[in-house]
């Protein structure tokens, strides 16, 4: 099944990004990162995350716990939805805590690094298994019908379409 018909409920999102409700409210609220599957329309109703919606936010945290300012998190997030699906895997972000950077090769990463300012870097590609790995013991909705479904793994069929493509 392909990950862009499952969705992640609120609880099941943070628990995988490593946030609080309270955070995951704000930021949708907020506009910083909406759930593309399914936002909330008045009050019971369920947000639905996608398996992008989740490292996103995952990476958002990493950003806010090393003191990047919300603007320069903000464009960050406005790059990363803009990116092609598969392609968010092979990215590194790096930081000097005013700016982030996207780095698509080793020779950008040294090129920051060279500047001789601390610098730090989010790996997209291990946030992205760690948000495999952290979905994969919790459960999922197909957004079509609703049903829940224990331990799906969202990367599934994306790993299935690279070994067709081999």
């Amino acid at each position: 099944m392909a990950s862009e018909e499952i969705g992640y409920r609120g609880p099941t999102a943070c628990a995988a990004a490593g946030i609080t409700y309270r955070q995951l409210d704000y930021w949708a609220r907020t506009g910083l990162v909406e759930p593309s599957v399914r936002p909330a329309h008045g009050s019971g109703t369920q947000r639905l995350y996608s398996f992008r919606d989740v490292v996103v936010l995952k990476i958002v945290k990493r950003f806010l716990d090393t003191g990047v300012s919300l603007q320069n998190i903000r464009t960050a997030v406005q790059h990363l939805r803009a990116c092609e699906f598969g392609d968010l895997e092979r990215l590194t972000l790096m930081s000097d805590g005013a700016t982030v950077y996207e780095c698509t090769s080793p020779d950008e990463v040294h090129a920051l690094l060279q500047g001789g300012q601390g610098i730090f870097g989010i790996a997209v590609g291990v946030v992205w298994r760690d948000v495999e790995s952290a979905l994969s013991q919790l459960h999922g909705e197909r957004v079509d019908t609703g049903e829940t479904l224990v331990g799906h793994n969202p990367a599934d069929e994306l790993a299935r379409r690279r070994n067709r493509a081999v």
